[in-house]
């Protein structure tokens, strides 16, 4: 009956390979990035708002939303995008002050 040695250097390789594997499945072209979605009453918390004007905000189609079942789930990138896209600078400030 043939025996087989496994050596330390044997178990090394095999130690690089899988690390390389792992590093590959994890950073590689097939991770996607998983969206985040946020139900109801995190986007009012998030944003401090009453639930009346979070529905003035989805049915004036400022904040898009995905509706599953009876469940409204919102992007959280959305939301980051379109205050990112509102966002105001105060007129006149003197910055120059600042440092």
């Amino acid at each position: 009956m043939p025996s087989t040695f496994i050596t330390t250097d044997d178990l090394r390789d095999f130690k690089l390979e899988l690390l390389d594997d792992i590093t590959n499945l994890i950073t590689g072209p097939k991770a996607q990035k998983i969206k985040k979605y946020l139900k109801s009453y995190q986007v009012r918390d998030m944003l401090n708002i009453s639930t009346g004007t979070l529905h003035n905000l989805r049915v004036n189609g400022t904040l898009p939303y995905t509706r599953v079942g009876n469940i409204l789930l919102y992007d959280q990138d959305d939301i980051i995008n379109i205050l990112e896209a509102n966002k105001t600078n105060v007129q006149g400030a003197n910055t120059s002050n600042l440092r």
